[in-house]
């Protein structure tokens, strides 16, 4: 659940392997209504996504080791923070690709600060407005959604970006089977349809943190040839 009481200040995340664009959109914010966070690279924007928490993430598409189309994709594999894309690419093609990766906004350079901020408080308006989300108890599982925190007999346990995907996917969907393709085209995208091998690595990583043996596993149950469920009781 997020905190919308006066006292949160809501975190941005800025993406631009440009120090002139990242000073630029510095000036413009640092109003003292937000806590400023900045990235040069995809892989340190993935990081600090995760470290950070922010409120909402601007993003550029031409970093400098991986195209931010790219990023998006990875950071909707665990996470529904609103991204809003700032870029030079004024293509109909590179609007629809960054929106369908999930982009929530796109803004083509030069843009004007007054919509930039328009933008911004609209994209946290919505954010705020949405229903809370829940934490899910499964015996001595505890998966906090809001806190983005996963206990394991009231201690907190590490998990990769892609496991808590994983883990978050099957606790929405608790008691249900969700087959190999439902959860590979979820959290890697349509392209690892047919990967069932990294998805069985990754649930057998999954296993041996919260299972007390992953052996025998009591919450994360395979279906046999078709896919896996999260027992709720």
């Amino acid at each position: 659940m997020k905190n919308t009481s006066t006292s949160h200040v809501p975190r941005i995340l800025m993406v631009d392997d440009e120090i002139a664009i990242l000073r630029m959109l510095e000036a413009t914010l640092d109003t003292g209504d937000y806590s400023l966070h900045q990235a040069e690279t995809g892989h340190a924007a993935l990081a600090a996504a995760v470290a950070v928490k922010p409120d909402i993430i601007l993003l550029d598409l031409g970093l400098p080791d991986m195209d931010g189309v790219e990023v998006i994709r990875r950071i909707r594999e665990w996470s529904q923070v609103p991204i809003i894309v700032l870029s030079v690419r004024e293509q109909e093609d590179d609007k629809v690709g960054a929106l369908n990766a999930g982009a929530d906004d796109y803004l083509t350079k030069p843009f004007g600060v007054a919509e930039l901020q328009a933008r911004i408080q609209a994209a946290l308006r919505r954010t705020l407005q949405q229903a809370p989300e829940p934490v899910y108890t499964f015996g001595d599982l505890e998966i906090n959604l809001p806190l983005r925190k996963v206990l394991v007999a009231g201690s907190e346990i590490s998990l990769t970006p892609t496991e808590y995907g994983i883990l978050r996917l099957l606790a929405t969907h608790a008691g249900k089977v969700l087959t190999h393709h439902q959860i590979l085209k979820q959290i890697w995208g349509t392209t690892y349809t047919d990967q069932q091998n990294i998805l069985r690595v990754n649930i057998s990583h999954l296993r041996q943190k919260i299972e007390s043996d992953a052996s025998r596993p009591k919450y994360i149950i395979t279906e046999p040839g078709v896919g896996y469920r999260l027992k709720t009781g």
